[in-house]
């Protein structure tokens, strides 16, 4: 016998519009509205847990990008700002910011003289080793109350949703 859901706001809002426009089928403003409420309640729980280790989401990814990209840490800014689809300004200043606190710095390219490459310093590396192992023990207890089955589930269906906008 499956559980009866309580209804929430986004079920009083899609009552509120069937009763001023029956003739709209509002499904997909339930499955939207819902995604975009989840979306900002999970992330004020995750800056709140960037924050603690004196990050924001922004230099989290800069960093964190640098870290997964494996020994010796570094990478071309371009690579940096295409894998955060940012422009290369934001990504100037983002990298300007982490290398004053001294998390970052420039060096040159031995591939090309012409250009730079963003390295994690030890400061930077011992950061976001800290800062990742705490947001993965976050993002665990966020998903927590969803059982490990609905979570896979939950995971494949999202998936398949964002496959259809991205190539």
């Amino acid at each position: 016998m499956e559980k009866k859901q309580t209804p929430d706001a986004v079920d009083r809002i899609l009552a509120q519009w069937q009763c001023e426009r029956p003739d709209l089928d509002v499904t997909p403003m339930g499955l939207l509205g819902r995604l975009g409420r989840l979306h900002e309640q999970l992330a004020r729980n995750i800056e709140a847990v960037m924050q603690s280790y004196g990050l924001n989401s922004s230099s989290f990814d800069v960093l964190a990008t640098l870290r997964r990209a494996g020994s010796p840490y570094q990478l071309p800014p371009s690579d940096l700002w295409a894998t955060m689809m940012v422009t290369s300004g934001t990504m100037t200043n983002r990298i300007d910011q982490l290398e004053k606190q001294g998390l970052v710095q420039r060096l040159p390219n031995p591939q090309d003289r012409r250009s730079l490459l963003i390295a994690l310093t030890d400061k930077g590396f011992a950061l976001i080793d800290k800062a990742v192992t705490g947001h993965v023990a976050n993002q665990h207890r966020l998903v927590s109350m969803l059982p490990p089955e609905q979570q896979a589930a939950l995971d494949d269906l999202l998936r398949q949703f964002l496959a259809g906008f991205e190539p």
